[in-house]
């Protein structure tokens, strides 16, 4: 591979932000991809962020960095998660515009020119759209699209890809203005939809996983969904209301029928349904006391004031 030109008096125009972990075997095979697509494209940079990762990848990043000065990498001081990454990675951009895509070579880098075109038309953020993912299970297939339903019927963000999109390029002053919000619990994808520049969508086919397992934890997934419907809506609250109202209203009919004796139902041989009805009150309380106490702990969170990330080391930092 021919040495790459000295940057250091050209701005980039395209910064390409890549959130890792584990992916030190992709790191290379992605690196001669985008190599080979964006050399005769734009002048460009690649900013990695190590989520804290158990192999070697910070440093088959930070090698690669002394090869090509366009190569830069951060890691992690422990697994902060992939939106925090790309928060990091956009905060370090110097490009006019940036994509961020994952190391896992799921997302094609051979999309990139695409959406550069839509970039160049005035659109401020573009998707890289989903038409069909190959390897994915029905399962994962369906909470994924079961999520992003939600948000765009209920939690309100229409604009959002209705077949998801995590591969994307946005406009720097996108990412300058996504700086702004100081929330660390949220989804970095939807507080762009959010946010409403104009936005256009490219389609692509969304590849297998070429080397090792994807990092995304089922537990991770469901924490990614409550923080994209707390941040984003007060529906769970007005759910709650909702509830409340109703039993209520139930609790006042059953009153009623107490009075009027010769049509109230004997408890004494249906005490097994009552004891019935009372468990599933009970577990809406002990559910609505949950959702509540989600709210409440995202708020002692964001008051705490603690930084979104901490980084231990930078190739940025050494001789």
């Amino acid at each position: 591979m021919k040495p790459a030109a000295k940057t250091k008096d050209a701005p980039p125009v395209l910064s390409v932000v890549t959130p890792a972990y584990n992916e030190a075997i992709n790191l290379p095979l992605m690196y001669a991809r985008l190599c080979e697509v964006l050399d005769p494209l734009a002048r460009w940079e690649w900013i990695v962020i190590d989520d804290h990762s158990a192999d070697e990848t910070f440093a088959v990043a930070d090698e690669l960095a002394h090869k090509d000065e366009r190569v830069r990498c951060v890691r992690f001081s422990r697994n902060f998660g992939s939106h925090r990454a790309i928060l990091c990675g956009l905060e370090r951009m110097r490009g006019e515009c940036a994509v961020v895509m994952a190391a896992d070579l799921q997302d094609p880098p051979e999309v990139v020119p695409q959406l550069l075109e839509k970039w160049k038309e005035g659109v401020k953020v573009v998707w890289a759209v989903r038409s069909k993912r190959e390897n994915m299970g029905a399962g994962a297939l369906l909470m994924s699209r079961f999520y992003y339903f939600m948000m765009r019927r209920f939690v309100g963000l229409k604009n959002m890809p209705a077949e998801g999109a995590d591969f994307m390029l946005i406009d720097r002053r996108v990412a300058q203005a996504l700086g702004q919000f100081p929330e660390k619990n949220f989804s970095v994808f939807a507080m762009i939809t959010w946010m409403g520049f104009p936005q256009a969508g490219v389609i692509y086919d969304k590849k297998a996983r070429q080397h090792g397992k994807s990092g995304w934890s089922l537990e991770q997934k469901l924490k990614l969904a409550l923080d994209s419907m707390i941040s984003f809506s007060y529906m769970p609250m007005r759910l709650i209301s909702g509830l409340g109202f109703l039993s209520a209203v139930a609790g006042a009919l059953w009153l009623a029928l107490q009075f009027c004796a010769p049509y109230a139902p004997d408890l004494s041989e249906g005490w097994t349904k009552f004891a019935a009805a009372l468990l599933i009150v009970s577990g809406l309380q002990w559910m609505m006391m949950g959702v509540l106490g989600e709210y409440l702990w995202r708020a002692l969170d964001e008051a705490r004031r603690r930084p979104r990330f901490i980084i231990e080391r930078s190739t940025e930092e050494e001789p």
